[in-house]
């Protein structure tokens, strides 16, 4: 069965195509500068050389008409028909209540989906977009939606709620949502996997770390608790979003500097993080690595408050599990940065008894135990792979 994973941003396409049995891509690329000029598709047959196809894309619909003439090209092609692709997977952003596992797409569910737009109005209109393109050019092909929400879905309410009248979450819904789930079941299933355990017997802390970051505990193959909130805003300290602050912040800055909420808001999610701790240096972790590296005030004060926040919350979920099996590093950073993995373990995890094995910690995006043997609680590096998980999620279903 081949699998066709689209991921919609507001102005990009990213996508692969990917043998459900064999859980080989065929294909893959990204849709970059949708409806802006210098639009262009960047094409990766598998086995073949990059393609760049440099077009106008008014709109996703004209994105997705792109990514399947590319892949039913007579030269750069890896399939001769449309009709070979089986299914077509999607990956959402908010499901909200409505939503705690994929589920194929129809008109109720995209109505369901339209709901939560004011809880992730940058995204949730733009998966839709996606939807809506692919329908019009393969109006026959099944499509399913994994959404970035559903797996955290099975949090507790003490873990969901916050300190806030109650009477806002039965109006409005407002509680923790948490995001990146599909990565967390992702990653979580995979450590079991390469533990050699049983998934519904372990407690697994996972560590996502990239531009957005974010900490989940998963206990019994159930996750129990995760750093995001109500929106990616919360918990850790990302590129440029400035994760958990004190809420009167908000109103101590309005106040001082004359902005409203809007402008706020957009400081928060746009300006701070790593980026407004380095003083505008960057917001891309390898910058900040190599500042802290030169001994740098920024990078030092970045890095520093980065790595203890991640630490801060592994703390919070071991209690929470009231214990934990494995600690996982997964995404860009945590995937890709021996430096900050050192950090965390050597500065914060003694308690666990954790030791790093530090030449097993210095490889870069593969499957490895970075602990020693001897160590109380494993330590892991395990790559994400979100679009094979949408495939096989959306497989699943069709089966």
């Amino acid at each position: 069965m081949k699998i066709l994973v689209i991921n919609c941003g507001s102005s990009s396409l990213k996508f692969q195509l990917i043998d459900s049995i064999t859980e080989a891509v065929a294909a893959k690329g990204l849709c970059e500068r949708i409806g802006n000029e210098g639009s262009r598709l960047v094409y990766s047959p598998a086995g073949g050389e990059k393609v760049i196809r440099e077009s106008a894309m008014k709109d996703h619909t004209d994105a997705v008409r792109m990514v399947l003439d590319a892949l039913t090209d007579p030269q750069i092609g890896v399939i001769k028909d449309l009709k070979e692709i089986d299914a077509i997977g999607h990956r959402l952003v908010h499901g909200g209540e409505k939503f705690a596992s994929s589920t194929l797409i129809n008109e109720d569910v995209i109505a369901a989906i339209t709901e939560c737009n004011e809880l992730a109005p940058l995204h949730n209109p733009a998966n839709l977009i996606g939807i809506r393109a692919c329908q019009k050019l393969m109006p026959n092909t099944p499509q399913a939606g994994s959404f970035d929400t559903a797996f955290h879905q099975t949090m507790p309410e003490k873990a969901y709620i916050y300190g806030i009248p109650y009477e806002y979450y039965q109006k409005y819904k407002i509680r923790r949502y948490g995001f990146h789930g599909t990565s967390h079941s992702y990653v979580s299933k995979r450590t079991a996997a390469f533990m050699g355990k049983d998934y519904d017997s372990l407690k697994i802390i996972v560590c996502h770390l990239g531009n957005g970051a974010s900490v989940s505990a998963v206990m019994n193959g159930k996750c129990v608790d995760t750093s995001m909130g109500m929106t990616p805003l919360e918990g850790l300290i990302m590129g440029t979003r400035s994760g958990d602050i004190d809420p009167a912040i908000i109103e101590f800055i309005a106040h001082k500097e004359g902005k409203n909420i809007d402008e706020i808001m957009d400081i928060l999610n746009k300006k701070s993080g790593m980026l407004g701790l380095s003083e505008n240096l960057s917001s891309d972790s390898r910058d900040i690595e190599d500042a802290y590296e030169a001994g740098t005030a920024a990078g030092i004060r970045t890095t520093e408050a980065f790595t203890y926040r991640i630490a801060k919350y592994i703390g919070a979920y071991a209690a929470a599990m009231n214990g934990v099996d494995a600690i996982v590093f997964t995404a860009g950073i945590g995937e890709n940065s021996p430096i900050w993995r050192k950090i965390i373990v050597d500065n914060y995890l003694g308690y666990l008894g954790v030791k790093l094995d530090d030449a097993k910690n210095a490889v870069r995006g593969q499957e490895v135990m970075i602990s020693t043997p001897d160590s109380k609680t494993g330590v892991y590096v395990i790559p994400t792979n979100e679009e094979l998980a949408i495939a096989r999620e959306t497989a699943a279903l069709l089966k």
